[in-house]
């Protein structure tokens, strides 16, 4: 069996989910590609009159960042409900899908049908679903469904020309993630009780003596409020909506019983649209403008750092080289300073070798993790490449939180066997204690964060906490899985040779002059991390809109490019900082390093902080918190993958510039 996916603009879909601290740092990327297939999922092929089931996801809201499920308010319920088996991706999203009593059928049109209760007894809201209800309208909720795995849209047209002749307005029409739940209105709360679904399908190429068959290509609803005055139902449960806008919205009283009809109209069109390129309506992007803008500010800071990095190497380097190396003036040239006079103390072991090695396992981990992403049948090719020909599909719900989950597991092996081996070169010698900590250290950081956040998502019953059975399942990944190959690697690695330095480490440790102020660690993390957020902070907006505000997000293609310039930006700021710090005679540079590497995450940090003041409506405690909870574990893993990235970068630097001198 094989799915056609559809053909994506440099872009992923992403919305605000309480998925953030379980697949921190994915940031996986995808460029323009053309449709293929892909083994395990088929299109659905629909005939005449067949049934097109709608199923609820989940409740959303960028207010509280707190999803619920779709039973949670009293909507009408069909006489089974029926949850869809969820991978762990779509558990720790929150979707809770399941069946609603929506009736569509593919090609039949419905002018208006009563979901629930009869002509004479209409739905009877008692005071507390009214207060519910209410409290939900008034936290900005949004309803998601699906239909045939296609999420609901709400069309929006914006005005692009306003001080033109109405004639000359352009429309530019967007799409908005579900629909909202109501709306208020001088100080009264009003719900959307009638939906006008619009679906459209693509007729398939047929023989003559075949049945037509259909595939549904879009899913818009149109929600509206009306009262229960004006809509007129009959025995049939057909319902008659009120002609033009004299009719009134249906409002929700939270202090009374409320009775009220949930109605909902089918409208079907045809569609030029193939099945393949259904996702292109949702993901497609208007401001793709200001993206390359980011590219191209993000490309003149790399140029900026390799000038900076060309003229250390090429004339000073160079120039030092040549100096240390004239036999005849050896005398002079140690009177000298430079990085030379540290030649035997450079590689001297830092304080706690076991927890940096342990910070840059996991480090490696997380980089392995964005990099690699493999399909068993394809014989588990590179992630970024798999995204590029565009198998990261939006239709593959909760697919690529499983899959970051599993890879960050049996990425272990890797970071294990990186940390051993440098433990090692750093003279550690307990390395099964090393091995554990390398497997616990940051993943226990996490874990307990999240722990301890899930316990208030706990408390207001969303379904964004995660269940426990989930909670012990993780669990058993982490002790079954991760700590196993963590300890694997760790033990190959730590049995390699160390890595070779090129010079002896002296036995009396040499003193260290007094360092000018601009040498101060944390003056470093500012210096270092500028230039490095420059080249990304505007990506970081979108990521955030899409993960905060309920938007659409599938710019991989950009965001891969962006994080190419991060990994080159950061190896050479590092390079430079590093240079610096051993021309002013200090040694100390394995934890600095490291630190100042990872400067970027503290910018990250501020904007996060600037993002939540200015763009977000969060007032409530629990949102606030799990929002400041959810970016510090983004901020820490950011500033172990950057950390990480400069660190190898400025060791095989030191380990180049001291092997090309000569020391007697």
């Amino acid at each position: 069996m094989f799915t056609s996916f559809p053909h994506f603009n440099c872009g992923l879909s992403s919305s605000k989910q309480n998925w953030l601290p379980w697949s921190l740092l994915l940031l996986s990327l995808t460029c323009e590609s053309s449709a293929f297939y892909v083994p395990g999922v088929a299109p659905i092929n629909f005939h005449q009159n067949d049934p097109v089931e709608i199923k609820a996801v989940k409740l959303t809201s960028s207010r509280t960042q707190l999803p619920y499920e779709y039973y949670s308010l009293p909507f009408c319920q069909p006489s089974k409900i029926t949850y869809k088996a969820e991978n762990l991706g779509e558990v720790l999203r929150g979707d809770r899908i399941v069946n609603t009593p929506f009736q569509v059928l593919m090609n039949s049109e419905k002018k208006c049908e009563v979901l629930c209760g009869q002509s004479n007894k209409p739905v009877t809201l008692t005071v507390e679903q009214s207060r519910l209800v209410a409290e939900r309208i008034t936290e900005d909720y949004y309803v998601h469904l699906i239909a045939d795995n296609l999420p609901v849209a709400t069309r929006l047209e914006l005005y692009s020309n306003r001080d033109s002749d109405d004639k000359k307005k352009e429309k530019d029409v967007q799409f908005e993630h579900g629909y909202r739940l109501g709306f208020m209105d001088v100080n009264k709360i009003y719900l959307h009780n009638h939906l006008s679904f619009i679906l459209y399908y693509h007729r398939e190429d047929m023989e003559e003596d075949q049945e037509h068959t259909y595939r549904v290509v879009r899913f818009e609803v149109i929600p509206q409020s009306i009262r229960l005055e004006d809509l007129k139902a009959d025995e049939k449960s057909s319902c008659t909506l009120p002609e033009g806008t004299n009719s009134s919205p249906q409002e929700i009283d939270p202090t009374k019983e409320n009775q009220l009809y949930f109605t909902y109209s089918v409208h079907w069109e045809e569609s030029d649209i193939k099945w393949a390129s259904r996702w292109d309506t949702y993901l497609t992007m208007s401001d793709v403008q200001i993206h390359w803008f980011s590219i191209i500010n993000s490309v003149v800071v790399v140029f900026f750092l390799s000038g900076i990095l060309s003229m250390i190497i090429i004339r000073t380097l160079r120039k030092d080289i040549a100096n240390y190396n004239k036999e005849d003036d050896i005398e002079d040239t140690m009177e000298e300073s430079g990085w030379k006079l540290v030649h035997g103390d450079v590689f001297r072991p830092p304080q706690y070798p076991m927890i940096l090695s342990s910070l840059l396992g996991s480090g490696i981990q997380l980089f392995c993790m964005i990099l690699i992403w493999g399909w068993v049948w394809v014989a588990w090719p590179p992630l970024l490449f798999v995204a590029m020909l565009g198998m990261l599909s939006p239709s593959s719900r909760g697919a690529l939180m499983t899959t970051a989950c599993f890879l960050f597991m049996f990425m272990g092996v890797f970071g294990g066997f990186s940390a051993g081996r440098l433990y090692r070169t750093l003279k550690g010698h307990r390395w099964k204690k090393g091995a554990f900590c390398t497997a616990t250290l940051y993943p226990g950081v996490v874990f307990g964060i999240c722990f301890v956040l899930n316990c208030f998502i706990w408390g207001k019953h969303s379904s964004g906490a995660v269940p426990f059975p989930t909670m012990v399942a993780l669990l058993c990944m982490w002790f079954g899985i991760s700590l196993p190959l963590v300890y694997l690697g760790y033990y190959f690695g730590f049995r390699k040779q160390p890595y070779d330095n090129p010079v002896r480490t002296n036995q009396i440790p040499r003193q260290i002059p007094e360092q000018r102020w601009y040498m101060n660690r944390f003056v470093g993390i500012l210096m270092a991390g500028i230039l490095p957020f420059g080249a990304m902070f505007i990506e970081l907006f979108f990521i955030f809109s899409a993960i905060w505000e309920n938007q659409f997000y599938y710019l991989f293609g950009f965001l891969f490019l962006v994080f190419i310039i991060l990994v080159v930006s950061c190896s050479q700021i590092s390079i430079v900082m590093v240079y610096f710090q051993l021309c002013a005679e200090d040694y100390r540079w394995w934890w600095r390093n490291f630190l100042v590497s990872g400067g970027s995450a503290f910018y990250v940090l501020v904007y996060a902080i600037f993002y939540f003041v200015n763009k977000l409506d969060i007032v409530e405690f629990i949102p606030s918190l799990l929002y400041f909870g959810y970016t510090a574990l983004m901020v820490l893993s950011f500033w172990l993958l950057t950390g990480t990235i400069g660190f190898y970068a400025a060791y095989m630097f030191v380990r180049k510039i001291y092997a090309a001198v000569k020391i007697d």
